[in-house]
């Protein structure tokens, strides 16, 4: 929403309570009673996608796919048969939102985890729900599932964040949905000088904190991935390309090749949601036919920083059926 100086201000999630493994909220990790809810378009979804698929939660976690086209109603599963989610046996997300609260009147976002049984939301706290994927669900880790929060970097992969979530994750909206040309340019110039910075962090170190994929490195990603698709134009954030900044595209082809992050990746769903449901910027709805994206396949020359994507873990294995997007080509 837009504030009276026209800035996007981006509103606070309301079913923000946590799953947790010591009984101390309403909701305990329990295998199998949960269903988390994704769109392939929309950057903070693909985070729980990636960090779900890096630990190996997929038996604990079943993964629902709304597709990338939604309008008042919420967000719909029109890419299932017969437009329902075969699990929870929804036709839009609002139906569990409504079940965990009938008078529910707020944004209705991915990610969600769904209670199966009760088809209520559990919660849509997208800030939170990934770390707690790495900190509460470890009964459920794969063998050799990687550290993404290791406890001695915490601190500074908190403070990375935050610099990241609200210069770009958040940024590029404050650019696309600003109402006033000085919004617009405060979040245009706040945007570019982050990334010019973290361009200057990551020129000599392959990963933003250690040597090694953590939190932080996924939500970068997962909104450098949609820069050229949809931010550059869509939102005008046009200063450059990704692929115009050089150490930021070398960075972001490294993550696209390595395994849980590429593989999530649908281009032309991120295209179809952005330029199809935001009618006040793309008022016809025409979906651009570029950019060529097989470039994300070309060598990047990152591994001579050396660092080690896993740790002393190892990569996951393939996606699997029904979870697979349309190889680059």
């Amino acid at each position: 929403m837009s504030t009276d100086t026209g800035a996007f201000e981006r509103e606070a999630v309301a079913l923000d309570e946590r799953i947790t493994s010591d009984g101390s909220t309403a909701w305990p990790v329990e295998s199998g009673r949960y269903r988390l809810v994704v769109a392939r378009a929309c950057p903070w979804a693909n985070r729980a996608v990636i960090v779900r698929r890096l630990l190996g939660l997929e038996d604990a976690i079943s993964l629902a796919i709304a597709g990338p086209l939604h309008d008042e109603r919420s967000w719909r599963f029109h890419l299932d048969p017969g437009n329902v989610d075969p699990v929870l046996g929804i036709e839009y997300l609002g139906e569990a939102y409504r079940k965990a609260d009938p008078d529910f009147d707020a944004g209705i976002t991915v990610p969600a985890m769904v209670d199966v049984a009760s088809g209520k939301v559990a919660s849509n706290g997208f800030q939170q729900l990934t770390l707690d994927f790495s900190t509460q669900w470890t009964e459920f880790h794969r063998e050799g599932a990687p550290d993404l929060y290791p406890e001695a970097l915490r601190e500074e992969i908190d403070s990375v964040m935050d610099e990241i979530y609200g210069d770009v994750n958040n940024g590029v909206y404050r650019c696309g949905f600003a109402s006033t040309q000085e919004a617009y340019e405060n979040a245009y110039h706040a945007l570019f000088a982050r990334l010019d910075k973290l361009s200057e962090r990551l020129a000599d170190r392959r990963y933003l904190v250690g040597d090694t994929i953590t939190e932080a490195d996924i939500r970068l990603w997962v909104t450098l991935v949609r820069f050229d698709a949809a931010y550059h134009g869509h939102f005008k954030c046009n200063r450059q390309k990704l692929t115009e900044m050089p150490v930021l595209w070398a960075y972001s082809r490294d993550l696209f090749q390595t395994a849980g992050f590429g593989d999530t990746i649908d281009f032309e769903q991120i295209k179809q949601h952005y330029y199809g449901v935001h009618h006040t910027i793309n008022p016809t709805g025409i979906v651009p036919v570029g950019p060529d994206v097989r470039n994300w396949l070309t060598p990047h020359g990152r591994e001579e920083l050396g660092g080690r994507p896993f740790g002393d873990g190892t990569p996951p294995g393939p996606p699997r059926e029904g979870e697979r997007v349309p190889a680059l080509g």
